[in-house]
């Protein structure tokens, strides 16, 4: 069964083309799978099929059918994993850093989902259709730390919809230029894609939506300090871009930070250390945590 997806254009919304709204309001949809999508003809404004250059008006209803996943063409790969925790519904992962989560051009093998396949044979949801078997939520090739892996649809639907309702407990650590003023705070500022580079995320207030960053400083050194956040959304790049929005991007980050990278860092200095969830089935809540891996504490030594 394919899913039917029901949105509703709001005043914001008006007058942008079709194909950028969809983007915008389906997470997980490249343009041009949207771009697909439409050619299809499994989209349709107000009942009738309609081409991506339409002009969203407010109040228009939009219908996009979304196909069932298709046969998945990842090569299993005897990749080793870091298993915290693993039952017949669910597995928490500890990423290294430099490890893509899914397989995308230019990355087809060597990433987190090549691994699962390998390690959980069929026992994954199918959910995300072939690009991400089981993958709930993402982090970042250069972000390390835990991630939630779903065995079936029903436990993938379950946790997708706690991250949905904010229930969805997510703490990071990370190294960030400069010295914060306070010692907590909170960073309540929508994110969507950049206006003028698709393949960087900003604080924007059209196309976006809403992301709510709490941090906390753990310890402060001459130009740097030592943060944790906890998430209260999770957009894509959410802690890079707020961080950067209020000065204080992270350390090594190559796309959000300063033109004079930290090279050794090998990418942002950020870590998912901590992982909270109420379990699809026996509706226990679960918390995990991941140490900081030895590039982090390397380069906290040497600040």
């Amino acid at each position: 069964m394919s899913e039917i997806v029901n949105l509703t254009v709001d005043g914001e919304n008006s007058d942008l083309r079709l194909d950028k709204y969809l983007v915008s309001q389906l997470e997980d949809f490249t343009r041009s799978a949207v771009s697909k999508l439409i050619e299809g003809g499994q989209v349709k404004v107000n009942d009738k099929t309609a081409s991506k250059n339409y002009k969203c008006k407010a109040g228009d209803r939009v219908e996009i059918e979304i196909p069932d996943p298709v046969e998945l063409d990842v090569t299993a790969e005897n990749i080793p994993l870091d298993i915290v925790y693993e039952d017949s519904d669910l597995l928490v992962v500890n990423k290294p850093k430099g490890m893509v989560v899914h397989p995308a051009a230019g990355n087809y093998s060597g990433t987190l989902v090549n691994a699962l396949l390998y390690h959980c044979k069929d026992s994954l949801s199918g959910i995300n259709g072939v690009i991400r078997p089981g993958i709930v939520h993402r982090i970042d090739k250069d972000t390390s730390g835990l991630l939630i892996v779903a065995k079936n649809d029903t436990a993938h639907l379950d946790l997708a919809q706690q991250i949905k309702e904010h229930s969805f407990h997510r703490a990071y650590q990370a190294v960030a230029y400069g010295n914060f003023k306070e010692d907590n705070g909170t960073v309540n500022q929508p994110i969507g894609r950049h206006p003028k580079d698709r393949k960087k995320m900003a604080v924007t207030y059209k196309n976006s939506k809403n992301a709510v960053t709490h941090y906390e400083v753990i310890s402060r050194y001459e130009k740097f300090t030592h943060i944790r956040c906890v998430l209260e959304t999770g957009r894509t790049h959410q802690i890079r871009v707020h961080m950067a929005y209020i000065g204080h991007p992270l350390a090594g980050d190559e796309v959000y930070g300063p033109k004079k990278v930290i090279t050794e860092l090998n990418g942002q200095c950020l870590h998912a250390g901590e992982l909270g969830f109420v379990h699809p089935r026996t509706k226990e809540y679960m918390e995990f945590t991941a140490p900081l891996p030895e590039y982090f504490t390397n380069f906290l030594k040497k600040l």
